[in-house]
């Protein structure tokens, strides 16, 4: 994740965040982390281990404690916390601030901002919002398309077919994640998941007719925000002379975002019905996962059936 960064006024502006105070050009103050801290030991005095770089949260148990203190104390470990340059303090439940909290904003010039919800619910999805902002992105060309609950993203050259593919797995009850431009994330657990830029969210393009709304032609059912990338499908023109793999025993990985994510290449010629092959290729891509393999079942069936036979004939002439 390194390098990435989302404004503090986006944060603001996504969760009508109240600003209580804020010095000059606070919003464009950059959160680098999608961890969210409770200030409670912070504001006890203790600070080892303490990143400054995450967001501090102040619920009911921390302002509980504070009310037990005198002002002087207040104004103290306040003074401490924001020292550190934190990029925001947040009030969870609409409380009131203190306001030896707002003086030493003011004196170190930090954010402060309040937020109705309570404090366990903003923070989980605060760390959600930042997860997904943070998380590094790649754009690739192609089709990203969820086939029996795998997300299979089609790639190859402009005119392939790709696009008139996914229209027909459409058809046949899949849905369609983004058409032309793939945004893809990586996630927790090293997980990819991939959706479309909201420009072009729902939309496909057909040579011939041109751009069309699958969510208004098909339903809503038909379309959906994001999935993950289990599969990679590369799809070619057929090449006559070509060796193409008719067994499936040798795997091959594309790396994505330092994850590999298991690839096929399909030829592509008039006749072939590229979604039920598509359809094929998800479903056994999910069996694999499973820990099925047809191929290595059927590879180690023929071996042991040549070993049989081998047995049967017993050795040859010397």
């Amino acid at each position: 994740m390194a390098g990435a960064a989302i404004r503090l006024g986006s944060i603001i502006d996504n969760f009508n965040f109240e600003v209580l105070y804020g010095p000059e050009g606070y919003r464009e103050g950059e959160i680098t982390t999608e961890d969210v801290n409770r200030a409670g030991m912070q504001l006890t005095g203790f600070f080892d281990y303490f990143d400054e770089k995450r967001i501090q949260m102040i619920g009911l148990v921390e302002t509980s404690y504070l009310e037990r203190l005198t002002g002087e104390q207040r104004r103290d470990r306040f003074d401490m916390l924001l020292g550190y340059q934190v990029p925001a303090v947040i009030l969870a439940r609409g409380l009131e601030p203190f306001p030896e909290l707002l003086e030493m904003a003011r004196k170190h010039g930090r954010v402060v901002l309040r937020t109705q919800e309570n404090t366990a619910n903003i923070m989980s999805t605060l760390i959600a919002y930042l997860r997904m902002a943070l998380s590094p992105t790649i754009t690739r060309h192609g089709v990203l398309v969820e086939v029996y609950g795998e997300g299979v993203l089609l790639m190859g050259e402009s005119g392939v077919g790709k696009s008139e593919t996914a229209i027909e797995l459409v058809k046949r009850g899949h849905r369609l994640i983004a058409d032309d431009a793939v945004e893809i994330r990586r996630g927790l657990n090293n997980r990819l998941s991939g959706t479309a830029p909201e420009l072009i969210r729902h939309y496909i393009e057909l040579r011939g007719i041109g751009v069309v709304d699958v969510r208004r032609l098909f339903g809503m059912s038909a379309v959906k925000f994001d999935c993950a990338v289990d599969l990679l499908i590369n799809l070619e023109v057929w090449q006559d002379g070509a060796v193409y793999d008719r067994l499936g025993a040798d795997e091959f990985f594309t790396t994505l975002l330092d994850v590999e994510v298991p690839t096929l290449t399909i030829p592509v010629k008039p006749g072939r019905n590229l979604a039920v092959i598509i359809e094929v290729a998800a479903m056994n891509n999910r069996n694999k996962k499973m820990g099925h393999n047809a191929a290595l079942e059927f590879a180690n069936q023929v071996d042991a059936h040549i070993q049989r036979e081998a047995g049967e004939l017993g050795p040859g002439p010397m």
